[in-house]
């Protein structure tokens, strides 16, 4: 008979070991509700090509918030520029998350957002080529009541600091012509889906939330994006582009009660 302490070795040794055995690599699984909301986010389109081979999605296998689940999208070296990017949560009451439209200067494509998860889903990603060509990947993730998810301020402090832009490059050097750069784009919003309760009277908060965004450097559209809830509070945007030399990025935004935000920004200011 094993001794109390060698029993209790084994336990946590099982139990790192389950710990790993779910963060194990997190491909899509097959989804009933794709097959019934596909026709409405790609119309008439077949997505056919694997875009494993275009592009490396990073998502946590088991999120551990919800409401703030992090997507990374790496373009892989030797494919086609990616002209349109969609994000689409399959088990969200609002599957699509975002749209992107991007401009030359970002490709090859890095881009890194944040996603409310409202149940067990694939979370996918489709890219358009400039050949017009449809690709899909994606991961499953573990996460319930994102969108549902209570807002991390309450109300009156959410809507004090409403649309407050900020800008962050991880570059300390200074900008040279066909640099490739790295910025996170931020906005303070409290991006309320509709689903949330107000803490004090339990009544559903209406939803507000962060609709358009677009980033250009000079007359260089980088990208522009319509989003819905589930993006997630504070939406943020970091992302690779080819640095004209300029050093500094135009930011606009609006959301769904007509607030419009943003400014110009110029690196290490």
């Amino acid at each position: 008979m094993l001794p109390v302490r060698s029993l209790i070795l084994a336990a946590a040794f099982g139990l790192a070991a389950a710990a790993g055995a779910e963060e194990r690599p997190n491909p899509m699984q097959p989804s009933e509700t794709w097959e019934a909301i596909a026709p409405g986010v790609i119309g008439e389109a077949e997505t056919t090509i694997d875009g494993e081979d275009l592009l490396a999605i990073e998502a946590p296998f088991r999120a551990h918030d919800a409401a703030i689940v992090p997507v990374r999208i790496t373009q892989k070296e030797g494919t086609p520029r990616i002209t349109r990017l969609t994000l689409v949560v399959d088990e969200n009451p609002a599957p699509v998350a975002a749209e992107f439209t991007l401009g030359e200067a970002m490709h090859p494509l890095a881009l890194e957002t944040r996603l409310r998860v409202n149940a067990y889903s694939n979370v996918r990603v489709i890219a358009e080529t400039e050949d017009g060509a449809l690709h899909m990947a994606g991961r499953f993730v573990r996460a319930s009541g994102g969108c549902a998810a209570p807002a991390m301020k309450d109300s009156e402090e959410a809507m004090a600091s409403l649309g407050e832009t900020r800008v962050r490059w991880f570059d300390e050097t200074p900008a040279a012509s066909g640099m490739q750069r790295e910025v996170q784009v931020m906005f303070r919003h409290p991006n309320y889906s509709g689903l949330q309760r107000d803490q004090i009277t339990h009544l559903f908060i209406p939803a507000h939330f962060v609709d358009e965004v677009e980033v250009r450097q000079g007359d260089e559209i980088l990208f522009s994006m319509t989003g819905g809830i589930s993006l997630s509070e504070d939406p943020s945007f970091r992302f690779r582009y080819a640095d004209d030399g300029t050093g500094g990025l135009k930011v606009t935004a609006s959301d769904t009660e007509g607030n419009t935000f943003g400014g110009d920004f110029t690196a290490g200011m």
